[in-house]
């Protein structure tokens, strides 16, 4: 009986010790989870300058031609970082790749920390999108002076402004900067107003504004849009 005794203990003990540990580890992942979240948050470091909001790279490749569908889209595309001030950007984009490098058919995405670059996103479902098509030789130094002005604020539109995107293709190439509310009129005329300016626009460009609900149901990710950028822009057929 005294052993028994003892062991009926010893398993009560274990039983015991059992659950505190399994309460421990449960509290030492909870904690290594808390902790691994404050470590990805993202903020500007000592004598940094800040910006507004917190940006993410994004990039993105794919087979052109072929549909895609949100879900393969949304696997296609890869997080490359994100940063909370002047320095910490130029740190990315000193050693990314220029769009007029790029090779392909593929896009580089900058947006507001916690907006995805897709049409079905939230902060991007009841919005739109200005888009310019470029010939060949001109994405690099347009999408600098974009997403410049953009984390600079020059926009003036509030938290309108979700993110921009730059589309290398084979004839042409394609910046965007997209925003909120495609029914705002007053702050998509100034969005374009803005882009005339930052980017030199010839007096006569021809823009087109595309609503991401149009977007959607058009087939493929990118829909038949057309905008010309002229003079700067030479004729180009079947590129989607």
């Amino acid at each position: 009986m005294r052993l028994k005794d003892d062991d009926s203990g010893d398993h009560d003990q274990n039983e015991e010790n059992s659950t505190q540990k399994d309460g421990e580890k449960e509290k030492t992942e909870r904690d290594r989870s808390q902790s691994s979240s404050k470590r990805k948050a993202v903020v500007p470091g000592p004598a940094e300058h800040p910006l507004q909001y917190n940006y993410t790279f994004w990039y993105s490749r794919r087979t052109p031609g072929r549909p895609t569908s949100s879900q393969s889209y949304e696997q296609n595309i890869k997080q490359i970082g994100t940063f909370a001030s002047v320095e910490q950007f130029w740190r990315f984009y000193s050693h990314m790749v220029r769009p007029g490098d790029l090779t392909g058919h593929s896009d580089f995405h900058l947006f507001k920390e916690g907006i995805k670059p897709m049409w079905e996103d939230d902060a991007n479902k009841n919005g739109g999108k200005w888009i310019i098509r470029l010939r060949k030789g001109l994405a690099s130094r347009c999408w600098e002076n974009l997403i410049l002005a953009m984390l600079g604020e020059q926009f003036m539109v509030g938290e309108e402004i979700c993110g921009a995107v730059v589309s290398v293709r084979f004839q042409e190439d394609i910046i965007s900067i997209w925003n909120k509310t495609a029914s705002d009129q007053a702050t998509t005329a100034r969005i374009r107003d803005t882009l005339r300016r930052v980017l030199n626009l010839p007096p006569n460009t021809i823009m087109e504004y595309k609503t991401h609900t149009d977007s959607i149901k058009m087939p493929g990710r990118l829909g038949p849009q057309r905008l010309l950028f002229q003079n700067l822009w030479k004729p180009r057929l079947n590129v989607p």
